[in-house]
């Protein structure tokens, strides 16, 4: 897990962003590569290759609202290809903290996709970086016009989000003839939560409102970890999940998480032989 040094750099971002003063490698758009500088900063200056046949990442080239920017991350060994994704970090190099996220990829849940929605706040070059059980780590980069989705005011009212907050739902989307040992799956989790970035002001006080998101997911078949998430500033209002696994025969699913004021929600769910 990220832990202490993921929270560093997201608060850091977030003073600089307050106070006017830019994060050491994070300035505006096309000034310069903030690139080398991220690298140092959150992957301590390790070795990048090449990740064109390893990690692929889509998002639209112009996103329709910034606060809500659809990203996709595929995994692309090859199936006699013995190493194994661990972890793929998520780089928004604009953004005022910059590391998005960074998933953990269950040792037997063989997850090969993974869906979210993050705010993007600036046009900028957007990073996935896998780790590999061969120790090294490789990138791929998109392109992302967008602007302002991190100061973008909240789509639910306050009495709204509050009352959401920490319900978690679970989807299914189960194959004909599906069962319970059958191998690949696809579901979607939904956490109801304004993931507050910090950046956005409240409209009647004029105030900022604080950061407060969802910063720990796991997601579990029986006591096998599916997959993990470690999140930040970027992700966007209700944390939505949606991803590919493949089944250990479970009968049940379960899903942890943890947001940055110390609230714990947990949620279980019974797996049927359709997979639901």
């Amino acid at each position: 897990m990220l832990g202490v040094h993921f929270r560093q750099f997201c608060i850091a971002g977030l003073l600089g962003a307050a106070f006017g003063v830019p994060l050491a490698h994070a300035a505006t758009p096309d000034a310069y590569d903030p690139w080398p500088g991220l690298v140092q900063d959150i992957f301590n200056n390790r070795a990048m290759n090449d990740g064109a046949e390893v990690i692929a990442i889509e998002m639209p080239y112009r996103a329709e609202d910034a606060a809500i920017v659809p990203v996709t991350l595929r995994t692309k060994l090859s199936p006699g290809d013995r190493r194994r994704v661990l972890t793929i970090t998520l780089v928004i190099d604009q953004n005022p903290a910059p590391m998005a996220a960074r998933f953990e990829l269950g040792a037997d849940a063989n997850v090969s996709e993974i869906s979210t929605r993050v705010r993007v706040n600036n046009y900028t070059d957007v990073h996935a970086v896998a780790e590999l059980s061969d120790g090294k780590l490789y990138m791929t980069k998109t392109y992302v016009k967008a602007s302002g989705g991190c100061s973008a005011p909240a789509a639910k009212n306050i009495e709204e989000a509050n009352s959401r907050l920490g319900q978690i739902r679970y989807r299914p989307f189960p194959k004909p003839g599906q069962g319970p040992a059958s191998g690949a799956r696809e579901a979607q989790i939904m956490i109801g939560h304004p993931n507050n970035s910090g950046l956005q002001m409240d409209q009647v006080t004029q105030l900022y409102i604080p950061a407060f998101f969802v910063n720990e997911l796991r997601l579990w078949q029986d006591d096998s970890l599916v997959l993990a998430m470690e999140g930040g500033i970027s992700i966007s209002e209700d944390p939505n999940i949606r991803f590919t696994y493949v089944s250990n025969g479970a009968r049940r699913f379960r899903a942890d998480a943890r947001d940055t004021e110390g609230h714990v929600f947990q949620k279980e769910w019974k797996i049927d032989d359709s997979g639901i």
